[in-house]
């Protein structure tokens, strides 16, 4: 995990953003070109905007590469109260919101976040975080949720999703969460999702790893 964060003051609002995360979806150049605007320096200004306008395209960002600070509060935009959602793109990262933490294999927290936006192709540079070199590498899955059946045991009461990594391996899950693409969805409380992009059971994880020598660390 690679954290590189900036700081962007303005009268009213401070902005971030962390390189490192940035998938390069760019709906924050799209959605706010005067304040998001790529061959500026800097390239935010807050202040070219309201700050409603500008924490309203923050909270499109779908890999939580930028926040937001006011003098009246200081959030992750995105940061909802509604179910965790791992949204499966085609050809492309895992897009996971709501109440989303990383811990390592003692359970102590390494990261925490209203969004993500999760490699599954097996070649971004900055694991566990998407990077785009799914384009460049070619991966390809349309969508298709492969197992599923929902689990009976989902416990409403959780709010957390954990995530966690296995050494060149999967990423586990546990907390509930509702996996979904334009193909279909299943609603999930513990799991084990691949990550090195061969699986044959796609989102989940087969074992697949282990015959293509995967190496994530």
């Amino acid at each position: 995990m690679v954290d590189k964060i900036h700081w962007y003051n303005g009268k009213r609002l401070k902005v971030s953003y962390d390189s490192g995360r940035c998938i390069h979806a760019a709906e924050c150049v799209k959605g706010l070109p005067k304040v998001f605007d790529p061959e500026r320096k800097p390239w935010i200004d807050p202040d070219a905007a309201t700050s409603a306008e500008v924490i309203e395209v923050i909270g499109r960002c779908p890999s939580g590469a930028l926040k937001y600070e006011n003098e009246n509060e200081s959030e992750e935009a995105g940061m909802s109260e509604n179910e965790n959602t791992i949204t499966l793109v085609t050809n492309g990262p895992l897009y996971c919101e709501g109440e989303l933490e990383f811990q390592d294999a003692d359970g102590a927290v390494l990261d925490k976040a209203a969004d993500m936006a999760l490699c599954r192709c097996g070649a971004s540079k900055n694991k566990p975080y998407c990077d785009g070199s799914h384009k460049e590498y070619g991966f390809e899955h349309d969508g298709s949720i492969r197992d599923a059946r929902a689990d009976d045991d989902v416990d409403a009461s959780v709010d957390t999703l954990v995530f966690s990594l296995r050494s060149n391996g999967p990423l586990m899950f546990k907390g509930p969460v509702r996996i979904t693409s334009d193909k279909g969805e299943t609603q999930r409380n513990k799991g084990a999702l691949c990550r090195c992009g061969a699986s044959k059971n796609k989102p989940f994880c087969d074992g697949s790893h282990k015959g293509i020598d995967f190496q994530a660390d």
